[in-house]
């Protein structure tokens, strides 16, 4: 059985617990094959690297494309990795030619960032094109700085493993991300050699142009697409859950265990990626199953992803939602019986490259839920404005979700809206298509943890399981 499967950031910081957990632990050595893994840099390090994914705080690419200190900012990120680098002796790792590795990734770093700045002043080409050049390069750093790491690790714990760096750093042959991953892993051998693989894969396309943070998990889909893996495994730090842990606590809350590509889309739409959604396709359509596994409970089977997956009795699966979402209503009385009132608002939605969360709609208003980008959404209130005889309002809100492979029951949000109206939880927007999967309820932000508590206590505790 070859298996695909993906480290995440958070545990490949934790890589003595990933050897222990997942790659060695009580396995003979002979089980240690017919599996590649693919890493993620470590926590915080791509944040560092590009921008905070969360808050937005910039990192060295803010340096570049501003036209800063660009070297000094790689140099402390150089520091940083050091630093990791220190705490990964402890499990094996040779520090001196970590050392050495890395520094020599960053100065290749370097000279490149500077042969694209000279590019970008000489002013012949798009600077748009170079910006997103010099993201691509340091998107790279991050994984593969993590596996190499973990390849010299798994050597001096008796492990035959071998790195695949798929981010080209040295390869200037025009490939595209697909031709480079097919090409990578043609006629391999696995069943001697546990090969670990950079998260980032160079393209002609441009992976981060492509998926941006997301990019990971499309080198993930595609390597197990491409060597017809059995199953598709992602190792998190925690469970794919009925609602967050960190909300609700540990011990109200419990492993989904079974669920379908589709309850993984409406996840994802919400930000809570079980995995990506581009990432997921490829996967789905070649009927691979994708496992979500908690590295710290590497005896638990976690939470099965099938295509054909519907749960056979009728049960919310999961509650999640966000805090970083924007209503933006569309008001005018000429809307009422208007063939296409909605045809304006969604092409300043395109122009704008925004996609909405949740719409509803009534005889003369429209409301479109977004993510809280505050000066896209402002260019894009300034854009609905320009529209004849309407008035626009926005208003920074919350969304809570109840999704299931099986909700079509009756009762369920009347369950849902009572357990809400018992909390004096208002809901403000909803919206439900016609398959049931997914309800969505539009509240007040500083309702939101209080939300996520009623619903799964009243939908998965009490009765969904």
């Amino acid at each position: 059985m070859l298996t695909v499967e993906k480290i995440g950031g958070t545990s490949m910081s934790q890589f003595g617990n990933v050897l222990n957990n997942i790659i060695i632990g009580k396995r003979n050595a002979e089980d240690y094959y017919n599996r590649i893994f693919v890493v993620s840099a470590y926590s915080n390090v791509t944040n560092k690297l590009l921008e905070h994914k969360k808050t937005g705080d910039p990192g060295v690419y803010e340096q570049f494309i501003n036209n800063g200190d660009f070297a000094t900012a790689l140099d402390s990120v150089l520091a940083y990795l050091l630093e990791i680098n220190q705490e990964m002796e402890k499990i094996g790792l040779d520090i001196n030619a970590a050392k050495e590795f890395i520094e020599e990734r960053i100065a290749k770093t370097k000279t490149i960032l500077v042969y694209l700045n000279n590019v970008k002043a000489s002013g012949y080409l798009n600077v748009i094109n170079i910006h997103l050049a010099a993201r691509e390069i340091l998107a790279s750093i991050g994984e593969a700085h993590s596996a190499w790491n973990s390849v010299n690790i798994l050597n001096n714990n008796g492990v035959n493993a071998k790195c695949i760096d798929l981010s080209g750093i040295d390869d200037p042959s025009p490939l595209t991300i697909d031709e480079r991953i097919s090409r990578t892993f043609e006629n391999k051998k696995f069943d001697k050699i546990l090969y670990i693989v950079t998260g980032y894969t160079k393209g002609t396309e441009g992976i981060m142009r492509e998926f941006d943070r997301g990019y990971s998990e499309v080198t993930f889909s595609k390597i197990a697409e491409v060597v017809k893996a059995n199953e598709a495994i992602i190792h998190k730090e925690y469970h794919l859950s009925s609602a967050d842990p960190n909300i609700v606590g540990v011990n109200n809350t419990k492993p989904v265990g079974h669920t379908n590509f589709i309850v993984a889309d409406q996840l994802a739409d919400i930000g809570m990626e079980a995995i990506h959604p581009k990432a997921a396709k490829p996967l789905e359509k070649a009927g691979i199953n994708i496992r979500i596994k908690n590295t710290f409970e590497p005896e638990h089977p976690g939470t099965l992803i099938s295509r054909d997956y519907i749960s056979e009795i009728p049960k919310v699966e999961i509650i999640s939602g966000t805090k970083r979402v924007l209503a933006i209503e569309v008001r005018s009385s000429e809307m009422v019986g208007e063939v296409g009132a909605d045809l304006e608002i969604m092409k300043h939605l395109n122009n704008r490259k925004i996609s909405y969360i949740l719409k509803s709609t009534d005889a003369s208003s429209i409301t479109i839920v977004v993510w809280d980008k505050k000066i896209l959404n402002q260019q894009l209130i300034s854009d609905l404005k320009t529209i004849k005889n309407v008035e626009v309002h926005s208003r920074e809100v919350a969304i809570v979700c109840a999704i299931g492979s099986n909700i079509a029951k009756p009762g369920f949000l009347a369950r849902a809206t009572s357990a809400l109206a018992n909390e004096k939880i208002n809901v403000l927007s909803f919206g439900q298509s016609l398959r049931q999967v997914n309800m969505q309820f539009i509240i007040e932000r500083n309702d939101y943890e209080d939300a996520i508590k009623v619903l799964n206590k009243s939908l998965c505790l009490e009765i969904g399981w």
